[in-house]
């Protein structure tokens, strides 16, 4: 999953984008809002944690307000030195999700992150299945037919998104854009590598029919036959 970090303190800016890849998100981060707001309105995140005091023309609650204006449902987590009851409400109204008061511990952000993203827009499950393949986004953890399978983190975010999007042909540009960086160095092949990876893992050894299908001229999907 791919989240989007609008911060113009870089200490706190590159903690933030270490702990969540430690979870096994992808991270974009921008210093200013008016970059904050180019990539809220214009790429597709699952989440955004935003600095409410952050230079430039749009601060963190004019991101929020333009991206609801334009029907953009991405969750939104506001960060802030700003603590009192008046500042939370005038943060909530805008149109954000959450909002947490710095300094913060960034265990508790990324309790946070987890309890925004299992919230409905499209309700984002814990355990995810297909057939007998089994996905624990808690833990972390992947089995078939009851036999654990072992992923890198990028295997089991590509892993991730297939499964939330089952049934529905995926492009490799639209895989790139969700499961990888945005200033990531990647080529439409590198999915064909990480694809056949999967496959090494999670349908070859086992003896039901394949869940990772190949839609030629398309892309990718995984589908229960």
């Amino acid at each position: 999953m791919r989240i989007l970090v609008v911060e113009d303190e870089h200490k706190i800016a590159r903690a933030l984008k270490r702990a969540l890849e430690q979870e096994n998100f992808a991270v974009d981060v921008v210093y200013d809002g008016d970059e904050g707001y180019s990539m809220a309105t214009t790429e597709p995140y699952d989440l955004a944690i935003l600095d409410r005091m952050i230079p430039g023309e749009y601060d963190g609650i004019a991101i929020v307000k333009a991206m609801r204006e334009a029907k953009i449902h991405t969750p939104v987590l506001l960060l802030t030195a700003l603590g009192t009851t008046s500042d939370k409400t005038k943060g909530l109204d805008s149109g954000a999700d959450d909002y947490l008061v710095k300094p913060f511990a960034l265990e508790e952000l990324l309790a946070r992150v987890r309890a925004l993203l299992r919230r409905p827009t499209e309700q984002q499950s814990v355990i995810l299945t297909a057939g007998d393949l089994t996905l624990d986004t808690t833990i972390f953890k992947v089995t078939r037919d009851g036999q654990e399978i072992k992923l890198t983190s990028k295997e089991f975010a590509l892993l991730e998104y297939l499964l939330r999007n089952q049934g529905r042909p995926l492009s490799k540009e639209t895989i790139i854009s969700h499961v990888w960086d945005y200033d990531a160095d990647i080529l439409l092949n590198t999915v064909e590598v990480y694809i056949k990876y999967l496959r090494t893992k999670v349908d070859q050894p086992f003896k039901t029919p394949p869940l990772i299908q190949t839609v030629r001229g398309f892309g990718y999907k995984i589908d229960v036959k």
